[in-house]
């Protein structure tokens, strides 16, 4: 069979303005090839950086930020687009070929009804008539298993799901009859129990109309239940490319071999959780509109341990973390920490309490101040803690940079000048900084590629080892759980639904949602996907 989309030495590049040196050209992409046939689905993998979003987007001969197509060729259907006029790239986009983007709540206007925008493009290009749109989309809603599909599409955006949210979107993305679809981590921020919805829901509708895919991704697990072939990248080059089975089961490559491998850590449970250093008591909380997102939430954790507090999306997980730093005062329930009791709200806390207990967030780009240097982002809770300045302050900040394997060296650098995992890592020390005894650490390693955090919990478990401090850690990456937590909090509609060692929380018997919740994990293992589909099939025929 012909290839629908064929790239051939590809080079992309942009332009660097190093401050206080001439801007200089930088390259991004070099010398990547590879085909995809009509109904089939290829991976590109790699860790973050890799290039894989800015190929991606070259099926659609776009340059986003500033970045420049500058060498090789992209065919589809045997025509260059990279030789387009821009009114003829105008007829590709949306047409040919189409995006689903990563955050779907980003890429909906969010005053329009869901139906209208998932046939806007069909109307634009002018591919069907409006009762055809129509019809094709309440087809597609049902392809991918959306609830209720035929009152589904007068919905907004705000009225349905993140997962329910992402299928739109790629309802949208198919409805104009596309050659080609590029997804671009289209499950990365969902929870294990959407994720498997929504991928079970692409691979479905990629089959029922044939249409061909390039899917980006982080995550092998992922990648190995939907596409048919791999291509793995790293620094903007091929590495590795080849079919799934190929690069499952027989990498070639060291690289490709350490992405297959990467979950190394693992730490046994400490066999003494008696030392309680934080204990939440009957919590009940929940937000101005009268809605409680927790319902008598009790547990604790002991000193020097480490807490994984698991769940899907909505389940009241940061609720409670916000409700721990004071951020969100309970309407009922008690927070103890060290023995005694804390003030409910932030502002009836004292310094010391405040300095206690530190938070590390999901978003490291969003959490930093993007005109601040390292140094004044490490050193602000040095100065509002311990009132450090000067030469002291200076020397405490390299100190800090030296414990998180960075070095001073970065002292000087903007967030812009570092990768996600170094934001991550400053983030961290950002924390240490106050010498806090509990640090919350609310998804930090999620919008990683897997090498990248395999390293932060490696220095996440050495700190705890160093300095005996204690983490809440809030995560839906059972594999995560699995090799940092000592006790395990499972969490489901605001309710604590199981609470233990971790050796016992995750052995059976199960109650229904954390059986769910495990048997949610995608595995490298081809078929998994569908063995797993298999079995929810039976379970509710019995049922």
């Amino acid at each position: 069979m012909p290839d629908l989309l064929s790239v051939k030495n590809l080079k992309i590049e942009a332009t660097s303005y190093p401050p206080g040196e001439p801007p200089k050209t930088v390259t991004l992409v070099e010398g990547v090839s590879f085909d995809v046939e009509k109904g089939k689905v290829l991976g590109l993998i790699g860790e973050s950086g890799a290039g894989k979003s800015t190929i991606g987007l070259t099926a659609l001969a776009y340059g986003r930020g500033g970045v420049r197509i500058t060498g090789g060729e992209v065919k589809l259907n045997g025509e260059d687009l990279l030789k387009l006029s821009p009114a003829g790239i105008r007829k590709v986009r949306g047409c040919k070929v189409c995006y689903v983007a990563q955050s779907a709540a980003a890429a909906f206007n969010p005053a329009h009804r869901l139906g209208e925008q998932v046939i806007e493009a069909s109307l634009k290009h002018g591919i069907m008539s409006r009762a055809e749109a129509e019809k094709r989309a309440l087809y597609l809603f049902r392809v991918l298993g959306l609830p209720n599909p035929e009152t589904f599409g007068q919905r907004y955006p705000h009225q349905v799901s993140g997962g329910q949210l992402q299928r739109a979107m790629t309802a949208m993305a198919l409805c104009p009859n596309p050659e080609l679809i590029v997804f671009d981590e289209p499950t990365t921020a969902l929870d294990v129990t959407t994720q498997i919805d929504v991928l079970a829901a692409i691979k479905h509708a990629i089959e029922e109309t044939h249409t061909a895919a390039l899917y980006i991704t982080h995550d092998l697990a992922v990648v190995a239940q939907i596409t048919d072939d791999i291509l793995v990248l790293r620094h903007g080059k091929m590495v590795e490319y080849g079919t799934v089975r190929e690069i499952i089961e027989e990498p070639k490559q060291d690289y490709t071999r350490a992405l297959v491998n990467v979950r190394g850590t693992r730490r046994d449970e400490a066999p003494d959780q008696s030392d309680t250093l934080l204990k939440v008591e009957n919590i009940t909380a929940g937000y101005s509109n009268g809605f409680k997102v927790l319902q008598d939430v009790s547990l604790h954790l002991p000193k020097g341990q480490t807490l994984a507090v698991v769940g899907e999306s909505g389940s009241g997980k940061s609720t409670l973390a916000r409700v721990i730093t004071g951020l969100l005062p309970p309407q009922d329930g008690t927070i103890s920490f060290d023995g005694k009791p804390l003030p409910k709200a932030l502002k009836g806390r004292s310094n010391d309490e405040l300095r206690r207990i530190q938070m590390i967030y999901q978003m490291a780009d969003t959490a930093m101040n993007p005109r601040q240097t390292v140094r004044d982002i490490i050193g602000r809770p040095l100065t509002f803690y311990y009132g450090m300045r000067g030469a002291r302050k200076t020397e405490r900040v390299k100190e800090l940079l030296d414990q998180i394997e960075m070095g001073g060296r970065f002292a000087d650098r903007y967030p812009a000048e570092l990768s996600g995992g170094q934001k991550q890592r400053i983030a961290i020390a950002r924390a240490l900084a106050a010498q806090p005894e509990l640090i919350l650490c609310d998804e930090p390693t999620s919008a990683l590629d897997p090498l990248v955090a395999e390293g932060i919990l490696k220095l996440l478990l050495k700190l705890q080892e160093e300095t005996q401090v204690s983490y809440m850690f809030i995560t839906h990456d059972i594999a995560i759980v699995r090799a940092i937590a000592d006790s395990v909090a499972v969490m489901h509609r605001g309710k604590l639904v199981r609470f233990g060692p971790k050796s016992k929380v995750l052995s059976p018997p199960f109650d229904d949602y954390t059986d769910l919740l495990l048997k949610s994990v995608p595995e490298m293992e081809i078929g998994w996907l569908e063995r797993v589909l298999a079995t929810r099939r039976m379970e509710s025929a019995g049922n």
